[in-house]
């Protein structure tokens, strides 16, 4: 059992939302270290882990970060710990495809006898040798008739688009899908982005929820995000707890650096990261309430990354909750080079409105 407790709220520079609660998630460590895929899939950094199980083999897509670019790879486990790496099972798309650029974070669904990935798409990355994707960040339909593939992408299926002047106007990427009252929710990312000259970009980041009753259709996006934009958070999975009749979810917080900051990468203050995971609560998926809201890992729980924590992914193992994240380990604040690490959540999680 895991209790949702009080505690001291971080200050962000820019006065950006804080949580006031925290589930202290136990950190197991590193667990996956990039550089090790095959044909150097991931030379370059391993992150935003995808899990489940099926048939009692976890599978677990990642974005490796390779020689030409970062994509959906693939690796397979027993216990979490020790992962057979099986390289992309995506490729780039051809010049003037939605992605061209990057074919990246799969988040799958198995439904209707095959299994439906919706991937991140983009046909603009940062130059060489790391290859960032940039946005727009798309949200494409690849499906398959097994969770390890060949994975066929269905380019005559368009799931979603960023929509100008939205909440989802640069980014409208994938998330974890669920079934819930006759229709498919997609809990996708959002952002917006606004460039004010002289190289100062301000970009602000939630998360929103897709409908549809067709998996190889379109979805209707909802009108307003599911938290502020100020919250800044990104990338979704969730988790429900049958004790409680809760629904957990879990995304990377985006931070700042405040002035002084010893890291040796950065050069100014300012820089926007990943600084932790959160979780959001409630007992409807359809309603979400921005003040419940805790910390789950961040550098005072993290054992090997004391800056940076990354997107979150989770799958149920027996009596607890294991959450997959990624790190660049250390004080390091960098998009590349980041492995993979284990944490664990007992259950069941109890909210503080529950104690």
């Amino acid at each position: 059992m895991t209790r949702i407790r009080s505690a001291e709220p971080v200050h962000y520079t820019d006065d950006r939302p804080s949580c006031r609660w925290r589930l202290e998630a136990q950190d197991q460590g590193l667990v996956f270290a990039y550089g090790h895929g095959p044909k150097n899939c991931d030379v370059f950094g391993a992150r935003e882990a995808w899990v489940f199980e099926h048939g009692g083999l976890y599978y677990m897509t990642y974005d490796g970060a390779g020689p030409k670019g970062w994509l959906a790879c693939l690796a397979t486990s027993r216990d979490l710990v020790t992962w057979e790496r099986l390289g992309p099972i995506l490729d780039f798309g051809e010049p003037g495809s939605p992605d061209s650029a990057t074919a990246t974070y799969g988040t799958t669904f198995h439904h209707g006898g095959k299994w439906h990935m919706f991937y991140l798409g983009s046909p603009s990355a940062s130059p060489a040798p790391d290859y960032v994707p940039m946005f727009p960040y798309l949200t494409l339909k690849a499906e398959a008739d097994s969770p390890e593939g060949p994975w066929r992408k269905r380019y005559d299926i368009t799931p979603w688009r960023p929509g100008p002047g939205t909440y989802y106007e640069a980014t409208a990427s994938p998330g974890r899908i669920i079934e819930h009252g006759g229709e498919f929710l997609q809990f996708f990312s959002a952002s917006v982005s606004r460039d004010f000259g002289r190289g100062f970009i301000e970009c602000k980041r939630t998360l929103g929820i897709a409908r549809t009753t067709n998996l190889d259709g379109s979805w209707t996006l909802d009108p307003e995000p599911l938290a502020p934009l100020d919250d800044q958070v990104e990338n979704s999975d969730l988790y429900y707890e049958e004790a409680n009749g809760t629904w957990f979810l879990f995304t990377n917080h985006i931070g700042i650096l405040p002035e002084g900051a010893a890291v040796p990468e950065v050069a100014e203050a300012g820089t926007e990261y990943t600084d932790a995971v959160w979780v959001y609560w409630t007992k409807d998926p359809n309603h979400w309430d921005p003040k419940n809201k805790a910390v789950v890992l961040d550098g005072r729980n993290c054992t090997w990354s004391k800056q940076c924590i990354g997107l979150p992914g989770v799958v149920i193992v027996g009596d607890r909750l294991a959450m997959l994240y990624d790190a660049p380990g250390g004080d390091s604040v960098s998009h590349m080079r980041r492995s993979i690490g284990l944490a664990w959540i007992d259950l069941p999680i109890i909210p503080p409105d529950q104690t």
